[in-house]
Protein backbone atom coordinates (compact mmCIF):
# COMPACT_ATOMS: atom_id res chain seq x y z
CA UNK A 1 0.00 0.00 0.00
CA UNK A 2 1.19 3.74 -0.53
CA UNK A 3 1.67 4.70 3.08
CA UNK A 4 4.23 2.14 3.53
CA UNK A 5 6.40 3.29 0.50
CA UNK A 6 6.39 6.40 1.95
CA UNK A 7 7.95 5.40 5.45
CA UNK A 8 10.55 3.47 2.89
CA UNK A 9 11.46 7.33 1.19
CA UNK A 10 11.51 9.16 4.37
CA UNK A 11 14.18 6.70 5.71
CA UNK A 12 16.25 7.22 2.68
CA UNK A 13 15.33 11.15 2.58
CA UNK A 14 15.39 12.43 6.35
CA UNK A 15 19.23 11.36 7.07
CA UNK A 16 20.17 14.21 5.11
CA UNK A 17 17.54 16.79 6.79
CA UNK A 18 18.80 16.35 10.77
CA UNK A 19 22.23 17.00 12.57
CA UNK A 20 24.03 14.31 13.53
CA UNK A 21 27.52 13.26 14.35
CA UNK A 22 30.29 11.51 12.47
CA UNK A 23 29.79 8.26 14.31
CA UNK A 24 25.94 8.24 14.55
CA UNK A 25 25.87 9.21 10.95
CA UNK A 26 27.81 6.02 9.76
CA UNK A 27 25.86 3.95 11.65
CA UNK A 28 22.66 5.45 10.30
CA UNK A 29 24.04 5.34 6.80
CA UNK A 30 24.78 1.66 7.44
CA UNK A 31 21.19 1.10 8.74
CA UNK A 32 19.93 2.58 5.87
CA UNK A 33 21.98 0.28 3.55
CA UNK A 34 20.57 -2.85 5.14
CA UNK A 35 16.68 -1.37 5.41
CA UNK A 36 16.57 -1.38 1.58
CA UNK A 37 18.16 -4.51 1.57
CA UNK A 38 14.45 -5.79 3.72
CA UNK A 39 17.11 -6.93 6.68
CA UNK A 40 15.43 -4.26 9.49
CA UNK A 41 16.23 -6.20 12.62
CA UNK A 42 20.01 -5.18 11.69
CA UNK A 43 19.26 -2.02 10.60
CA UNK A 44 17.31 -1.63 13.76
CA UNK A 45 20.87 -2.61 15.10
CA UNK A 46 22.78 0.28 13.32
CA UNK A 47 19.92 3.04 14.64
CA UNK A 48 20.44 2.04 18.46
CA UNK A 49 24.34 2.41 17.55
CA UNK A 50 23.65 5.63 16.39
CA UNK A 51 21.48 6.24 19.43
CA UNK A 52 24.21 5.55 21.88
CA UNK A 53 26.46 7.86 20.13
CA UNK A 54 23.98 10.14 19.42
CA UNK A 55 20.83 9.94 21.83
CA UNK A 56 19.23 13.14 20.83
CA UNK A 57 19.73 12.25 16.74
CA UNK A 58 15.92 12.78 15.40
CA UNK A 59 16.81 10.23 12.57
CA UNK A 60 18.16 7.65 13.88
CA UNK A 61 14.95 7.53 16.46
CA UNK A 62 12.73 7.98 13.37
CA UNK A 63 14.16 5.44 11.29
CA UNK A 64 14.40 2.63 13.77
CA UNK A 65 10.81 3.15 14.94
CA UNK A 66 10.35 2.58 11.02
CA UNK A 67 12.23 -1.02 11.29
CA UNK A 68 10.30 -1.97 14.08
CA UNK A 69 7.15 -1.31 12.07
CA UNK A 70 8.24 -3.10 9.04
CA UNK A 71 9.40 -6.28 11.64
CA UNK A 72 6.20 -6.30 13.14
CA UNK A 73 6.55 -4.52 16.36
CA UNK A 74 3.86 -2.29 16.21
CA UNK A 75 3.46 -1.85 19.72
CA UNK A 76 6.96 -0.70 20.06
CA UNK A 77 6.79 1.57 16.67
CA UNK A 78 3.57 3.11 17.70
CA UNK A 79 5.22 4.43 21.07
CA UNK A 80 8.22 5.73 19.15
CA UNK A 81 6.66 7.44 16.63
CA UNK A 82 4.07 8.98 19.17
CA UNK A 83 7.27 9.98 21.38
CA UNK A 84 9.25 11.43 18.22
CA UNK A 85 5.67 13.87 17.50
CA UNK A 86 6.06 14.96 20.91
CA UNK A 87 9.42 15.82 21.17
CA UNK A 88 10.41 17.06 17.69
CA UNK A 89 10.46 20.51 16.92
CA UNK A 90 10.51 20.74 13.01
CA UNK A 91 7.41 20.67 11.52
CA UNK A 92 8.03 18.15 9.37
CA UNK A 93 9.62 15.57 11.46
CA UNK A 94 6.14 15.69 13.75
CA UNK A 95 4.25 15.24 10.56
CA UNK A 96 6.30 12.57 9.37
CA UNK A 97 5.95 10.56 12.34
CA UNK A 98 2.12 11.02 12.93
CA UNK A 99 1.94 9.90 9.50
CA UNK A 100 3.59 6.66 10.19
CA UNK A 101 1.96 6.45 13.29
CA UNK A 102 -1.58 6.82 11.12
CA UNK A 103 -0.12 3.92 8.50
CA UNK A 104 1.16 1.71 11.13
CA UNK A 105 -2.55 1.96 12.83
CA UNK A 106 -4.46 1.61 9.59
CA UNK A 107 -2.56 -2.03 9.12
CA UNK A 108 -4.02 -3.26 12.12
CA UNK A 109 -7.19 -1.67 11.49
CA UNK A 110 -7.72 0.48 14.27
CA UNK A 111 -9.64 3.32 12.01
CA UNK A 112 -10.58 5.74 13.95
CA UNK A 113 -6.71 6.13 15.89
CA UNK A 114 -5.42 6.21 12.95
CA UNK A 115 -7.94 8.92 11.50
CA UNK A 116 -6.65 11.35 14.63
CA UNK A 117 -2.86 10.67 13.52
CA UNK A 118 -3.79 11.28 10.06
CA UNK A 119 -5.12 14.78 11.34
CA UNK A 120 -2.30 15.62 13.60
CA UNK A 121 -0.18 15.09 10.24
CA UNK A 122 -1.85 17.29 8.20
CA UNK A 123 -2.28 19.87 10.98
CA UNK A 124 1.76 20.16 10.62
CA UNK A 125 1.82 19.89 7.10
CA UNK A 126 -1.47 20.86 5.29
CA UNK A 127 -0.23 20.41 1.47
CA UNK A 128 0.53 16.59 2.56
CA UNK A 129 -1.38 14.88 -0.25
CA UNK A 130 -0.36 11.61 0.79
CA UNK A 131 -1.70 12.10 4.44
CA UNK A 132 -5.01 13.71 3.09
CA UNK A 133 -5.43 10.71 0.39
CA UNK A 134 -4.85 7.91 3.55
CA UNK A 135 -7.26 10.12 5.75
CA UNK A 136 -10.28 10.11 2.98
CA UNK A 137 -9.40 6.33 3.14
CA UNK A 138 -9.77 5.40 6.57
CA UNK A 139 -12.90 7.66 6.19
CA UNK A 140 -14.63 5.45 4.14
CA UNK A 141 -12.93 2.01 5.36
CA UNK A 142 -14.83 3.25 8.90
CA UNK A 143 -18.30 4.23 7.20
CA UNK A 144 -18.61 0.82 5.57
CA UNK A 145 -17.79 -0.97 9.10
CA UNK A 146 -20.34 0.97 10.72
CA UNK A 147 -23.23 1.50 8.33
CA UNK A 148 -26.47 3.53 9.61
CA UNK A 149 -29.40 1.67 11.65
CA UNK A 150 -31.51 0.34 8.77
CA UNK A 151 -35.27 2.27 9.13
CA UNK A 152 -37.96 0.86 10.32
CA UNK A 153 -40.79 -0.75 7.87
CA UNK A 154 -44.51 0.26 8.06
CA UNK A 155 -46.22 -2.45 9.36
CA UNK A 156 -43.52 -2.07 12.25
CA UNK A 157 -44.26 1.20 12.95
CA UNK A 158 -47.96 0.44 13.20
CA UNK A 159 -47.71 -1.74 15.53
CA UNK A 160 -45.86 0.26 17.48
CA UNK A 161 -48.41 3.45 17.40
CA UNK A 162 -50.66 0.56 18.41
CA UNK A 163 -48.84 -0.28 21.62
CA UNK A 164 -48.30 2.81 22.32
CA UNK A 165 -51.97 4.25 22.71
CA UNK A 166 -52.70 0.56 24.26
CA UNK A 167 -50.02 2.19 26.86
CA UNK A 168 -51.96 5.60 26.90
CA UNK A 169 -55.25 3.81 27.05
CA UNK A 170 -54.30 2.05 30.25
CA UNK A 171 -52.41 4.86 31.68
CA UNK A 172 -55.89 6.26 33.12
CA UNK A 173 -55.60 8.48 36.11
CA UNK A 174 -58.13 7.01 39.02
CA UNK A 175 -60.81 10.05 38.34
CA UNK A 176 -60.83 9.65 34.68
CA UNK A 177 -61.91 6.14 35.11
CA UNK A 178 -64.21 6.67 37.86
CA UNK A 179 -65.90 9.38 35.51
CA UNK A 180 -65.61 7.07 32.30
CA UNK A 181 -67.52 3.76 34.72
CA UNK A 182 -70.22 6.53 35.81
CA UNK A 183 -70.91 7.37 32.46
CA UNK A 184 -71.26 3.60 31.43
CA UNK A 185 -73.70 3.37 34.82
CA UNK A 186 -76.05 5.98 33.38
CA UNK A 187 -76.45 5.32 30.17
CA UNK A 188 -77.06 1.31 31.07
CA UNK A 189 -79.41 2.88 33.55
CA UNK A 190 -81.50 4.83 30.98
CA UNK A 191 -81.26 1.97 28.41
CA UNK A 192 -83.27 0.06 30.88
CA UNK A 193 -85.91 2.39 31.84
CA UNK A 194 -86.62 3.14 27.46
CA UNK A 195 -87.08 -0.27 27.76
CA UNK A 196 -89.49 -0.63 30.54
CA UNK A 197 -91.82 1.94 29.18
CA UNK A 198 -91.77 0.12 25.86
CA UNK A 199 -92.95 -3.55 27.27
CA UNK A 200 -95.58 -1.42 29.66
CA UNK A 201 -96.96 -0.24 26.19
CA UNK A 202 -97.05 -3.30 24.23
CA UNK A 203 -98.56 -5.09 27.04
CA UNK A 204 -95.61 -7.79 27.20
CA UNK A 205 -93.16 -9.56 25.02
CA UNK A 206 -94.64 -10.23 21.21
CA UNK A 207 -94.30 -13.29 18.91
CA UNK A 208 -92.33 -12.16 15.44
CA UNK A 209 -94.07 -12.99 12.39
CA UNK A 210 -93.56 -15.45 9.71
Amino acid sequence: MKYLIIIVLFVASLQTVFGQSEIAQKAIQAGNDLYKQQKFDEASSEYEKALKADPANATAKFNRANALAKQNKSGEALKAFTQIAVDAKEAGLKSKSYYNKGAVLSQQKKLEESIEAYKNALRQDPNDKEARENLQKALLELKKKTPPPKKQDDKQKKKNEQQQKKQQQSKLSPKEAEQRLKLLEQKEKEAQQRLQKLKSKSGGSQTKDW
